[in-house]
């Protein structure tokens, strides 16, 4: 991959949506059926002899003031690869399969995973402290994004970056819920890529990633790399497959230009008044911090050592199989993580992640996210307990 980035992305042009779709895609993604048609029957032309591939194709030309034969060219050597819709189309809704926290934890933090961050950190001490005091964003959080995308490097993703996105801008499964916003989408994750590679001159069947189309260790989609990818080891180029202080730089830039608060907790233990409690009213904007911290008492649940917070707060909840939800309240800065990936589950994890390598390298107990259940529903789940 040292061909793909002579001077690569120091563009800042940006088309269609930039929100990040980060991958630890073989271990986040949704399921589809295994009967899910493997092929549609539009996806057996390609794309070359496609008639809405070629539409859009005209229609960026247009746009980017590019060459159309230079578009159609790489268009015909796009591939359709039947795995990506699949790994899009989500699972069916009557699974009985309950989430769970723990398990969700345990694929995400372990000692490979500890190990590795340890090393990681010991080898970008330096970089990771220079991040850390440029935008704020504390080491441990860049380590655990990092972490939970790629361990480190070793799971980038192996798919032609230009097959998975062609495959999800021209036949992104149908039977997603948002299947037309998703798919303008990624044609506009297509089309950035695109210009960038034409902007550098590198062939655009060489890069890897995730079937999401996100490269690098922090797995950044092309939007996201165009907007906040940075050449933080100074070398004139940014390259966030092979350079760690580039990868390092940009996920602490995507932290502090989505919100990140310096110096602000993640989280706060959530403690529970019962007798007040409204969780309908609590849970209704799901992850995004919408009360203060008078409100949330004041709708039962007091933020251990939050009270003083300044700016919003959301409770979160994580569901614990068929056992009770635990919950814990959320800051801004936990909100940021989401940014990265909607998902209060990879949050804390990203978080826990963060922490236990953090301890590992001083040799003390990490302080992890400590989700609390709500003590009368822990009490009536153990009653019917068998």
């Amino acid at each position: 991959m040292k061909r793909l980035l002579p001077s690569l992305f120091l563009i800042g042009l940006v088309t269609g949506c930039a929100t990040h779709l980060p991958a630890d895609a073989q271990n986040s993604a949704p399921r589809a059926p295994k009967n899910t048609p493997a092929k549609s029957t539009a996806a057996s032309a390609p794309y070359a002899q496609r008639a809405d591939a070629q539409r859009w194709a005209r229609e960026m030309a247009a746009r980017q003031h590019l060459d159309l034969a230079w578009i159609q060219a790489q268009l015909a050597q796009a591939r359709f690869l039947p795995q990506v819709p699949r790994l899009m189309t989500p699972a069916p809704k009557t699974s009985t399969t309950a989430r769970d926290w723990g398990d969700y934890r345990r694929r995400f933090i372990d000692p490979v995973r500890i190990n590795a961050g340890v090393r990681f950190w010991d080898q970008n001490a330096d970089t990771l402290a220079r991040a850390e005091a440029m935008f704020g964003v504390p080491a441990e959080m860049v380590v655990g994004i990092i972490g939970v995308e790629t361990i480190y490097g070793r799971n980038m993703g192996n798919l032609r970056v230009l097959d998975s996105l062609a495959t999800l801008a021209f036949d992104f499964p149908q039977a997603h819920p948002r299947a037309a916003e998703r798919q303008r989408y990624f044609q506009g994750e297509l089309e950035q890529f695109l210009v960038m590679m034409y902007n550098v001159g590198t062939p655009t069947t060489e890069p890897r990633g995730s079937y999401a189309g996100a490269m690098g260790l922090g797995q950044f989609m092309p939007t996201s790399w165009a907007q906040w990818a940075v050449d933080f080891d100074r070398d004139g180029r940014i390259d966030l497959f092979n350079s760690a202080a580039d990868a390092i730089g940009s996920v602490a830039n995507y932290f502090k230009a989505h919100g990140w608060v310096s110096g602000q907790p993640v989280w706060y233990p959530a403690l529970f008044n019962t007798d007040r409690l409204n969780l309908p009213t609590l849970l209704a904007p799901d992850i995004r911090p919408s009360f203060t911290a008078a409100q949330m008492v004041e709708l039962g649940v007091v933020p251990q050592g939050g009270l003083d917070h300044d700016g919003p707060l959301a409770l979160i909840e994580l569901k614990n199989g068929e056992a009770a939800p635990s919950y814990l309240v959320g800051t801004q800065n936990f909100y940021t993580i989401t940014r990265y990936n909607w998902s209060s589950y990879y949050a804390t994890a990203v978080y826990d992640l963060g922490q236990e390598v953090k301890a590992a390298r001083q040799n003390r107990a990490p302080e992890v996210a400590q989700p609390a259940t709500i003590p009368d529903l822990a009490a009536a789940a153990t009653a019917t307990a068998p």
